[in-house]
């Protein structure tokens, strides 16, 4: 144990001279003052929500190609054991959405506000299911190509790739947002 150190009058007098004139205070608690949450800036919002729609508008036939069995993805500077631990199911689903049954506008509506209002709650893993698109073998799978290119153009995803066949599969994505 070390020995308690005495100031010198010398060393009081200068820190006297160096901090000034001091009052005392009648009250030495800390008030509990609640962290204030960021303001959401409307217009940002409005921003990003026409930015998303233009984005999401301009999808041609191209786009919507058929697209591999599977879906992986990561925005660039995004770890590789990120998507790693997205891929095997080690980040938990907060949310899911299901888009069967929609048009390609219909779920890409419901998409961008279930992606939006995901993240207003602080979710950072949702599943997306978007099914294979099987059920007309005369036509190629349309809504999962679409969610892929969406989900691609989306400045708030970090990640994403299909689910594990239990969670939906091929059917199915786990989606990684960033944090607001």
């Amino acid at each position: 144990m070390s020995a308690k150190k005495t100031v010198s009058d010398d060393d009081m007098a200068m820190f006297r001279e160096a901090v000034g004139e001091v009052r005392s205070v009648n009250n030495d608690r800390v008030e509990d003052e609640k962290r204030p949450q960021r303001p959401l800036l409307r217009h940002t919002e409005q921003d990003d929500r026409s930015v998303m729609q233009s984005l999401l508008d301009d999808l041609s036939e191209y786009d919507l190609l058929e697209t591999g069995e599977h879906l992986s993805y990561t925005q660039p500077g995004v770890q590789r054991s990120v998507l790693k631990k997205l891929k095997s199911g080690r980040y938990s689903v907060q949310s899911e959405i299901d888009l069967h049954g929609l048009t390609v506008n219909e779920a890409r509506q419901e998409l961008a506000d279930f992606l939006h209002a995901a993240q207003e709650r602080r979710h950072l893993c949702v599943r997306v299911i978007h099914g294979k698109g099987r059920k007309n073998a005369e036509r190629a799978p349309r809504l999962k190509p679409a969610v892929n290119q969406w989900l691609q153009r989306n400045r708030q995803v970090l990640a994403f790739c299909s689910a594990r066949m239990n969670d939906g599969g091929t059917g199915a994505v786990y989606v990684l947002l960033k944090r607001i």
